[in-house]
């Protein structure tokens, strides 16, 4: 019997996981990445990886704590199964990883060395450095070696996927893929596809991700019929250094190591940041949130600092920036103990502003940096653990059967808000938890083996991407893709991002009109048939015209806010009077109005493709909160405490279920 067969597309974290444990069950896998899988965008990641652990434990910290405080943090909008399934195996594949040789930093006695990351008040994160993703990558990668000498995994590092290859059932039966640098177009058969393709912040323009992050493989498979849900969410990391070419991430590690944000007390004021005495400081997100500090979660984070700058408070008389501070005098750390801890960080901002951050405060100012939002994918809950049936085939599948979405590809496990050091863990768990799904899914395929499948079906569908790669070599209008690419970003930076006003994303959607129709005009500088980089670049940016408008279309509908999705017409005014009875009305009627927008907002946007269009069918399917009721996200708001006991006191059921609204309006 011939060895069944996986197509992967992406060689990060969550593919190479996938791969791996794919291999140690006898399947065959062929991995498919456009880059060298150790230069895949997990690279990137910095700060750590989130896990309870023996001195969280001591502090009374639990795997549930883990569980509250990722979907608090996400304002409820994550499915809560997935998530608390996740947050029970973070302590495992920390130890996995740690077995695997991960050179996690350890304390003098030779314990896991720990931080705290935002949005917790326990120091639950573990990491390598600052180059935490980079060594998780490293170390799968080595076990993938291992599994490709014994050829169970076929690598094929600079092929770009095309699109899923689906049969007359709907199933998927492998994709098509290109050679970047013959060109070559050719089918990869599989009794299953996996997309661990990343996420979309090219769409954007400048942001903190790679250059291939262009969301180009989900929009296909989006196009192929996959829901893209929750597109409307995109993450904006409060700490980046603004850069002519793309933005460069300061993680929140240097936040975690005791890093203080400020700007100087009176407006205007330039001097040199080490001149202004600790009086004149003003501590804005420390004064404003004292239980969290400085690490209040990143959306919070992001708009205060961007609120203060339009305030007048920026430190760049040319642009927005406030200081992240990492000196002694502002920590209280050495500076050789902090240069330990942040190597790489510290490096990369003398290399690219001249100047070495322990001695002068940062420059930083927020950017686009990770997709919350992304392909739907199932689950199917445990009925006794609340979390997932882990040999469930409805794990990580799509809508379209046989296709599967890991990492930050999908949706599945940030809501609207992704809290910081969630990420790596959240890759590496999905793509380990393909093992279970797919064995229950590969032994009882839909529609039987792939081997069964008349080869006209993969004739017919390398066919139709080769007339479609060909037509595209040979466009010569007068429209330049780099240059619509630069006005795409500009104009989802301006009008999509930190703030979104409702008249700005109907311009938006009109303006995204125009840019699909000059890309229609797109001339091809390079017509060569040998490493035409112009030519993927050019094919990618039509996909991300299309998740712009997912993304714009959904941002647009979605009359809230909830974590990153901020709409000043909806926000709910926060209690301000000073008499006791007044101020209690004022939290009352608060907490009125953010239970209605619960009902009426707390779901899943779903988009679905329109064939020959690029406006997305949009519908709504309800979120699994069955573990953790919905509650007021206040992260201690000096002032918000009143909201808290009002909630609690009358908009929640003794058992702490949400009351209901009658119940709660008598």
């Amino acid at each position: 019997m011939a060895r069944q067969r996986v197509v992967i597309i992406g060689g990060g974290l969550a593919g190479l996981a996938a791969a791996m444990q794919l291999a140690e069950d006898d399947v065959q896998v062929d991995l498919i990445s456009m880059v060298p899988v150790k230069r895949s965008h997990s690279v990137c990641a910095q700060g750590g990886i989130n896990c309870v652990n023996k001195f969280t434990r001591a502090q009374g910290d639990t795997e549930w704590n883990h569980f509250d405080d990722s979907v608090y943090g996400g304002e409820f909008l994550n499915n809560q199964p997935p998530v608390k399934e996740m947050c029970d195996w973070a302590p495992r594949i920390v130890d996995l990883s740690d077995r695997l040789g991960v050179p996690f930093n350890r304390s003098g006695e030779g314990n896991l060395a720990v931080r705290r990351f935002g949005g917790t008040l326990f120091k639950r994160t573990v990491y390598a450095g600052a180059s935490t993703g980079q060594q998780l990558l490293y170390a799968l990668d080595e076990q993938v070696r291992r599994w490709e000498v014994e050829g169970r995994i076929q690598k094929y590092e600079f092929w770009e996927f095309l699109g899923p290859i689906l049969d007359d059932q709907g199933v998927c039966r492998g994709c098509v893929a290109q050679d970047m640098f013959s060109l070559e177009v050719r089918a990869f058969p599989g009794d299953a596809l996996i997309l661990a393709t990343g996420g979309c912040g090219l769409v954007y323009g400048k942001s903190t991700m790679s250059m291939v992050c262009t969301g180009g493989a989900n929009a296909r498979a989006y196009k192929a019929g996959v829901s893209y849900a929750n597109g409307e969410f995109v993450q904006v990391h409060p700490t980046a250094i603004p850069g002519a070419d793309k933005l460069r991430l300061i993680s929140e590690a240097a936040r975690g190591e005791s890093g203080r944000v400020w700007v100087p007390r009176n407006k205007g004021d330039h001097r040199p940041p080490n001149q202004i005495a600790e009086h004149e400081r003003y501590y804005f997100l420390e004064e404003r949130y004292p239980t969290y500090g400085n690490l209040v979660p990143r959306d919070i984070a992001t708009r205060e600092i961007f609120a203060i700058c339009k305030e007048g408070y920026s430190v760049n008389p040319s642009t927005f920036a406030v200081y992240l501070d990492l000196t002694e005098r502002a920590t209280g750390i050495k500076a050789h103990v902090l240069r330990k801890k942040l190597g790489n960080i510290l490096e990369i901002y003398e290399k690219f502003r001249g100047v070495d951050p322990l001695m002068e405060p940062m420059q930083i100012f927020p950017a686009v940096h990770y997709s919350m939002g992304g392909l739907w994918v199932d689950f199917e809950k445990h009925s006794q653990t609340g979390g997932l049936r882990l040999e469930s085939p409805r794990n990580q599948q799509t809508n379209v059967p046989g296709l599967f979405a890991i990492g930050e590809a999908d949706y599945q496990y940030h809501g609207a808000n992704r809290l910081g050091a969630n990420s790596l863990l959240s890759c590496v768990f999905a793509g380990l938890i393909m093992g279970p799904a797919l064995r229950s899914f590969l032994g009882n395929l839909p529609g039987g083996s792939v081997d069964q499948v008349p080869g006209r079906l993969f004739e017919q569908e390398t066919a139709r991407h080769k007339q479609e790669f060909e037509g595209l070599l040979k466009k010569d209008g007068p429209e330049n893709a780099y240059e619509i690419h630069r006005e795409l970003g500009e104009l989802m930076t301006r009008n999509v991002t930190v703030v979104r006003r409702n008249d700005e994303l109907r311009q938006t959607l009109d303006e995204l009109a125009k840019l699909r129709e000059r890309f229609g005009r797109c001339g091809l500088s390079d017509h060569g048939t040998w490493t035409n980089q112009t030519l993927s670049f050019t094919r990618a940016l039509g996909d991300m015209l299309l998740l712009a408008r997912v993304i714009t279309t959904g941002a647009l509908l979605r009359d809230e806010c909830r974590g990153a999705h901020y709409k000043p017409e909806c926000a709910i005014p926060a209690p301000t009077a000073e008499s006791s009875d007044e101020l209690r009305k004022q939290a009352r009627t608060w907490c009125e109005k953010y239970q209605r927008q619960n009902q009426e907002w707390l779901k899943t946007t779903l988009a679905r493709y329109t064939p020959g269009s690029d406006d997305p069918q949009i519908t709504y399917e309800p979120v699994d909160t069955t573990l953790i009721p919905p509650r007021p996200r206040t992260y201690g708001l000096k002032g918000a405490g009143i909201i808290d006991q009002v909630w609690k006191e009358s908009f929640t059921t003794p058992a702490g279920q949400p009351a209901s609204p009658g119940a709660a309006a008598s």
